[in-house]
């Protein structure tokens, strides 16, 4: 069965041109929406994707109808995969899951995604290695400062458990512990 999908950014656009393209595909049920498709929560899409069936085929006006980013359109896309649907393209006559050539297209741009995922990856390893070279530090900032390490360190040579000292830093005596060991070992905490 072919299921329409149409679906306009505000309230205020119209969703008729897109009704009667999808009409005129010779589609059975349409779901329509009427929101942003940059959002992730769109009740109509998901509705449509709970319903749809084994060699149903889901079909579009655009391809941005459906999904603002390659990522949301190859999730969808693989979605309709895994339960044996397909996905059509009025605009796009190339992104056509049903067609051999279809598929061969949706996977070359999985396969761009993918490297363009990589690149990113690469991209912010590189820079995280840099930041840090400059002296940035990441994560959460450090419970306990020098002075506390160091006032720690004569409580618990004076005798002091590390769980009273702790409670007297106002802090977990797991943190003065790995505090303690890090500062016996030359490492910042």
């Amino acid at each position: 069965m072919l299921i329409g999908y149409a679906r306009v950014s505000t309230d205020d656009q119209d969703l008729r041109l897109q009704r009667a393209a999808l009409k005129e595909a010779s589609c059975r049920r349409t779901f329509e929406e009427k929101g942003s498709g940059a959002k992730r929560d769109r009740p109509e899409l998901a509705r449509m994707l709970d319903q749809i069936r084994e060699d149903d085929v889901v079909v579009v006006t655009r391809l941005d109808r459906l999904a603002r980013s390659t990522k949301d359109l190859l999730d969808i896309a693989e979605k309709l995969n895994e339960i044996g649907a397909g996905l059509r393209s009025i605009a796009e006559p190339w992104a056509d899951t049903t067609s051999p050539a279809g598929r061969m297209v949706l996977t070359v741009f999985a396969g761009i995604a993918e490297f363009e995922r990589a690149l990113i990856h690469q991209r912010t390893s590189t820079g995280r290695i840099a930041a840090k070279a400059r002296g940035v530090r990441f994560g959460r900032p450090p419970k306990l400062t020098t002075e506390q390490i160091a006032l720690g360190q004569r409580l618990v040579g004076e005798g002091t458990s590390v769980r009273e000292a702790a409670k007297l830093l106002k802090c977990h005596h797991a943190t003065l512990y790995r505090a303690l060991t890090a500062s016996a070992s030359g490492l910042e905490a």
